[in-house]
């Protein structure tokens, strides 16, 4: 349970994916935590391999050390976040959050192009029809074959079928999950700390 949602301890899509970080992504309103989304990073194990460099390093030091998460991110074995809604909101909101977030990560290290624009704008559109209910589920999957170059987003909502797309820039793939998994400017801090002490607790 994170925060009082279920999340699977393993997700199965090529082979078993490990729930190693959790957490949620929250904002502080007049002294009152409002939450917005329940998260979960489901892993291989074997992440461990491209990560011998942080060995015996404490969760709290990962947590602080985005060279770690730039390799987490780099590594190339299959990853998939699970985002379930707590609060509901426009698809829209979430996709323009999504996009501001991918694009000024982008733009900071001068690789945000026309093509990266039309990929993001496909993925804002993707949102646009969308309402985000509470229990709603969103994953982002990135396979390990393609490393950080391809994408799949998927949506369900209560009472709808599993919608999806495909995302298709290794820019944009890469900053997506550096939107979630990049320590210093990551969307929820709650998960990047969980998620470098579990890491720390494998290579330890």
């Amino acid at each position: 349970m994170v925060d009082g949602v279920p999340f699977p301890p393993e997700i199965t899509i090529t082979k078993p994916l490990t729930l190693l970080g959790h957490g949620i992504t929250d904002i502080e309103i007049h002294f009152l935590q409002i939450k917005h989304n329940s998260i979960g990073i489901y892993l291989r194990k074997e992440i461990v391999e491209h990560l011998g460099k942080w060995k015996g390093k404490k969760g709290s030091e990962l947590a602080q050390d985005d060279a770690f998460f730039d390799a987490l991110v780099s590594a190339p074995v299959e990853k998939l976040i699970r985002i379930v809604v707590i609060k509901e909101i426009k698809g829209s909101q979430y996709g323009v959050q999504l996009e501001r977030s991918v694009r000024d990560r982008l733009a900071a290290i001068d690789r945000y192009e026309e093509e990266e624009e039309k990929v993001l704008e496909k993925v804002t559109e993707f949102f646009q029809t969308k309402y985000l209910k509470k229990d709603s589920i969103i994953t982002f999957h990135f396979p390990a074959a393609c490393c950080t170059s391809t994408a799949e987003i998927s949506f369900v909502t209560e009472g709808k079928g599993e919608v999806k797309m495909k995302v298709e820039n290794a820019n944009v793939t890469e900053m997506i999950q550096k939107w979630y998994l990049r320590g210093s400017r990551a969307a929820s801090p709650s998960t990047v700390k969980n998620l470098a002490s579990n890491i720390a607790d494998l290579l330890s």
